[in-house]
């Protein structure tokens, strides 16, 4: 079982065989495959608790629609692992809340039919005999709240969502790792070998392997070690409405994907987001900015597509509507950075997600596989080094967030 040390109570560990920087679910899940290898392993998490910054934020959903391969590889393999949970970290009847509500991404658009045609078949030749293509008499036969507009969609039943935040536990109980709270790194060492210890205001890890799953922080992680990663933080911001009577809580998640914005329901109520392709690149934070009015925006996009959200608008109040906001992190093709820097003997990546929640849990058994050797740099697509290659595929999945 993996042991939550207190940096000023506990004993100090003065070494490690492998240090990950970052408790979000990618860090979490990375430190639970590595230490599964046998490596002796030390997390460092700068909050007071695993998962509280980014992972807290998602809205704790997951797919198999992807059209990238290195993607839908991940994404895919993510699934098996939390549909084999419990057994995987060893605790008996352990419970992530594992629900296959489905999505559906929708459109009004004639011009995109082609290209919700065009997924699914991609989605089929990489392994998800799942995905359907539905027509617009389809949609309505099966989702009566979906507006007559609607043209075409993609669904698949076994989507669904899950708890972030027992997955993210369930990873460190099921550790032998060892995980430090509130210790902020403030520096890596480096020797003629590469990487030589983690620095903290508590004191110095000596280590050979450093991960690098900071989430937004891993801009800040990377020039500590004197490079400039390829990452983008951007603002995305959420909405939760309390119950309404309207809201139909057996719908799946619902993208409306000519205008980025989408809802899931949400224990009476529902989740409601959109990507603002506007929003800047931010530097990351642990604390962002809301807008007062993006509720009303996301409101004002999702009736055309499910009429019903007008009536839940006359009825709102000013207390029905709760909003929050996390980052994502981008990279040149919008896939993640997953594995070691050839510049930084010892120096790994796990970062660039814009849906780590879905794929941290493979993306940690890749990046130990890395670090172990058992899986070849080369064989990994989504390898750092790729766009000095000259091999970068553009993702083209829907509801990336970026443009």
């Amino acid at each position: 079982m993996g042991k939550f040390l207190s940096p000023t109570t506990d004993a100090w560990p003065a070494t490690a065989d492998a240090v990950v920087i970052g408790g979000g679910i990618v860090g979490v899940a990375t430190a639970f495959w590595l230490s599964r290898a046998g490596m002796d392993t030390v997390l460092l998490e700068m909050r007071s608790d695993l998962g509280s910054l980014t992972s807290a934020q998602s809205i704790e959903s997951f797919r198999a629609q992807f059209t990238e391969p290195a993607m839908s590889e991940l994404a895919q393999e993510s699934v098996r692992i939390h549909e084999n949970f419990a057994e995987i970290v060893g605790i008996p009847d352990y419970d992530i809340s594992m629900r296959y509500t489905g999505y559906l991404f929708v459109t009004d658009e004639p011009g995109l039919v082609d290209s919700l045609q065009t997924a699914v078949a991609r989605h089929r030749e990489l392994g998800v005999s799942d995905s359907e293509f539905l027509t617009g008499a389809e949609i309505r036969a099966r989702f009566p709240y979906i507006s007559e507009r609607a043209v075409a969609a993609t669904f698949r039943q076994r989507d669904g969502q899950f708890s972030s935040n027992a997955v993210t536990q369930g990873f460190a109980r099921g550790s032998t790792a060892r995980f430090l709270l509130n210790t902020r790194v403030t520096g890596i060492l480096q020797d003629a070998q590469g990487v030589a210890a983690v620095e903290t205001p508590h004191g110095a890890i000596a280590t050979r392997l450093v991960v690098n799953a900071a989430g937004p922080f891993a801009g800040v992680v990377g020039r500590m070690v004197g490079l400039e990663l390829p990452l983008q933080p951007m603002r995305r911001q959420k909405a939760y409405i309390v119950p309404k009577p309207q809201i139909p809580q057996d719908a799946p998640l619902v993208i409306d994907v000519a205008r980025d914005v989408y809802w899931r329901p949400e224990t009476g109520g529902a989740l409601i987001a959109w990507v603002d392709p506007d929003d800047p690149v931010r530097e990351p934070r642990e604390n962002l900015p809301t807008d007062w009015d993006y509720p009303a925006i996301v409101l004002d996009k999702l009736i055309p597509l499910t009429p019903f959200w007008e009536q839940v608008c006359d009825t709102l109040k000013r207390g029905d509507v709760m909003l929050s906001a996390g980052q994502y992190v981008y990279t040149p093709d919008d896939q993640p950075l997953i594995g070691p820097i050839p510049d930084v003997p010892g120096f790994y990546v796990n970062c660039g997600y814009w849906a780590g929640v879905m794929l941290g849990a493979a993306a940690g058994r890749r990046l130990a596989d890395l670090a172990t050797g058992a899986m070849p740099p080369q064989q990994n697509p989504l390898r750092p080094t790729r766009y000095a290659e000259g091999i970068m595929d553009a993702g083209d999945s829907f509801l990336r967030g970026h443009h």
